[in-house]
């Protein structure tokens, strides 16, 4: 297939790479570029984005779809069965190492940083050692090595753009018209909030299971447990969802964007995820983000800052909205989600513990060796039992993430090996 036309204006460009183009988040990120690029030829948004890197994991005639429809040339792969497809077409790169490397070779203005997990950590540090700005939408990366990342923003200037459609909302309502002195800069991650903020709401579906007795929950099979009531996203993300393990990551991950203390950061399950975060004040005002369920909403954000563009979606229909419901979340059935308070308070390692335990029970439940219940079970048994050291580069990030692993396959092998 031949590469696009080019555009009918001569227009400027920005060069986009996309980390994970064939999940969830990035196939919708390609719509959104394809939308804006409409735009923009529209002479409705003043410059286009032009692709000029894919990495994704196995799917490599996806990614290849994809390189021919952009007239992409330079793509990372995680597996090195899939450089086949490609031939002499483009300039492949596999390994474990493959996304850092195209970050560090190919250059570009942004990167949308949408790797699911641990995996897309090294490819982030990478982007923002070398001051470019990244869209993301993996809160793993700044769980596992937070202070590790903003470290480097600081020393670069590199931002980090929020993707979740919570730090979205909370990063477009820490910028409400009377939240920063008059003239500021637009607010961006990693940043301090205003003085004039006293907490953060981050609102929950409440995944799959929050109607379910406990003892249900604890014995749900994978099948149950990817039926999210609201979202359509990927398993690995739909499971932390229904254990809750999804938004104390969250809460975690917007204690390094925002500069949010523990004691700063709140969660509610609302029903509708139509309210997507609130800001408090400490005049008692809340400001809250409202809208559809459509991921490209904060997507089209994070390449538009700090500018909006017409959307891909039709706006929230206010008049429709029956009820907005808020509850708090019961800790006792979704124990996960309090870990996330314990995290921030032990600080160094504790986050990438806590997050590759959880990886690896979450692997070893969609394989069917053990019951929804053991996932926090485990992940939280890793926390007690490794605790948290120092971290203070991306070697002892990936050290706790192996330690964590290890504890949890210890703990499978036992409960395998029969008695003598």
């Amino acid at each position: 297939m031949p590469p696009p036309p080019p555009p009918s204006r001569d227009l400027p460009e920005r060069r986009l790479i996309i980390l994970g183009s064939t999940g969830s988040i990035g196939v919708q990120t390609l719509d959104v570029v394809e939308h804006l690029n409409r735009e923009a030829d529209a002479g409705r948004f003043p410059f286009r984005y032009r692709v000029v890197g894919l990495a994704a994991g196995r799917r490599a005639e996806v990614v290849r779809t994809q390189a021919q429809h952009l007239g992409v040339t330079e793509i990372a792969l995680a597996d090195p069965a899939g450089a086949s497809v490609f031939g002499d077409d483009a300039n492949v790169r596999t390994g474990a190492d493959a996304p850092e490397r195209l970050v560090r070779e190919v250059e570009c203005d942004l990167v949308m940083g949408a790797m699911v997990g641990f995996a897309g950590l090294a490819a982030t540090l990478a982007s923002v050692e070398l001051g470019i700005d990244v869209a993301l939408a993996n809160k793993e990366t700044l769980v596992a090595g937070g202070s590790v990342i903003t470290k480097a923003c600081a020393r670069t200037g590199a931002r980090l753009l929020p993707v979740d459609s919570e730090h979205a909302a909370i990063w477009q309502a820490l910028q409400g018209p009377h939240a920063q002195p008059h003239g500021a800069d637009p607010l961006c991650p990693p940043c301090t909030p205003p003085s004039s903020v006293r907490r953060v709401i981050l609102t929950a579906s409440g995944g799959a299971f929050r109607d379910k007795p406990a003892r249900e929950v604890y014995d749900a099979t994978p099948e149950q447990a990817l039926a999210h009531p609201t979202w359509d996203m990927g398993p690995k993300v739909t499971i932390d969802c229904a254990s809750l393990t999804n938004k104390a990551l969250e809460v975690i991950e917007a204690h390094w964007l925002f500069g949010l203390s523990a004691d700063q950061l709140g969660v509610l399950i609302h029903r509708q995820s139509t309210v997507h975060s609130l800001v408090e004040y400490a005049d008692g005002n809340l400001l809250a983000q409202l809208g559809v369920n459509d991921m490209r909403i904060p997507i089209q954000y994070t390449l538009t800052f700090p500018d909006r563009a017409p959307g891909t979606t039709k706006p929230l229909d206010l008049a429709s909205l029956a009820r907005l419901d808020f509850e708090e979340p019961d800790l006792e059935r979704f124990p996960a989600l309090g870990a996330a308070w314990r995290v921030i308070e032990l600080g160094g390692s504790a986050g990438a513990t806590f997050n590759g335990a959880n990886e690896r029970a979450v692997e070893a439940f969609l394989t069917g060796a053990i019951p929804f219940g053991r996932i926090p079970e485990l992940s939280l048994g890793a926390l007690d039992a490794l605790g948290a050291s120092e971290l203070s580069s991306l070697a002892d990030a990936i050290e706790a993430d192996r330690a964590a692993r290890a504890w949890v396959d210890a703990r499978l092998d036992a409960q395998t090996t029969p008695a003598h």
